[in-house]
């Protein structure tokens, strides 16, 4: 029998990245499939529905993104928040330090998420 894959841990946050499982990872956070990898994007006013391509292509395994929306937490764009709901998946957004101390939590109960933090 496979080993089930475990979900990285977010170890830190700032500075402008983020430790994720013992390992420094400059820039923004996209988590998705128990796999953590580098996200484009650099501050909520330039979000677009095209950050999220991966995790909609992927939508059978999110019910939905946990967004870090930088140092204080604020409403995503409208057109974010539209493309979201069009395709079924649930968006969650708080400052990047809460959603990553979020992320933890419910990544340990085993939730089918995204994490898509903004580094600060």
């Amino acid at each position: 029998m496979a080993a089930l894959r475990q979900p990285p841990s977010i170890d830190a946050w700032g500075g402008g990245g983020f430790r994720v499982a013992g390992e420094w990872r400059p820039g923004s956070l996209l988590v998705l499939d128990d796999v953590a990898r580098s996200w484009p994007a650099t501050s909520l006013a330039a979000l677009t529905p095209a950050a999220f391509d991966e995790v909609l292509a992927n939508r059978s395994a999110v019910e939905f993104v946990l967004l870090g929306t930088g140092l204080h937490q604020a409403l995503p764009p409208r057109e974010v928040r539209d493309a979201l709901k069009a395709a079924g998946v649930g968006l969650e957004f708080m400052s990047t330090e809460a959603a990553a101390r979020m992320y933890n939590v419910l990544a340990s109960e085993g939730r089918r998420m995204a994490a898509a933090l903004i580094a600060v």
